[in-house]
């Protein structure tokens, strides 16, 4: 079982401010799953207008969370870091379910398990937990794509 701390997970993704939406990985085990979180505040730019009245974070940003947490896995997978000629793409979303809102002040609990891959597209079973409680699940596919 491997951890990864902001330094590697930007190693992993290209992701930056403000879309990077992993603070750390907890646990990762390649070919298996990743445990990963995200600290919610109410400094995130979508909080201004989703919802000015009561800050809810967008349940697509959840759902890219989870994502970013697929594309570590898989590039850890490989054991490869990508590079300006490759990209993991998120390409599929099946069967998303919301159960619950995040507010500023969660930690969002990312938890991928790699399902399968095949010809080139990874499948992945994820589900976001706040306080043990289920957020968010879906499948989520992801390919590796040279950039062009």
């Amino acid at each position: 079982m491997g951890t990864l701390d902001i330094h590697e997970i930007l190693k992993h993704l290209p992701h930056r401010y403000p879309f990077l939406l992993i603070d750390r990985v907890t646990e990762y085990e390649v070919d298996s799953h990743l445990i990963g979180y995200k600290n919610v505040t109410h400094n995130e730019p979508y909080f201004t207008g989703h919802f000015p009245q009561r800050p809810v974070m967008p349940g697509v940003l959840i759902l890219e969370a989870l994502a970013q947490a697929t594309g570590i896995l898989a590039f850890k997978s490989t054991g490869r870091v990508p590079d300006e000629n490759s990209l993991y793409y998120f390409v599929g979303v099946d069967n998303a379910r919301f159960k619950r809102v995040v507010e500023p002040g969660d930690q969002l609990i990312l938890k991928v398990t790699y399902l399968k891959k095949k010809r080139g597209i990874w499948k992945f079973e994820a589900e976001a937990t706040v306080d043990d409680d289920l957020v968010c699940s879906a499948d989520i596919m992801c390919a590796e794509r040279e950039v062009q």
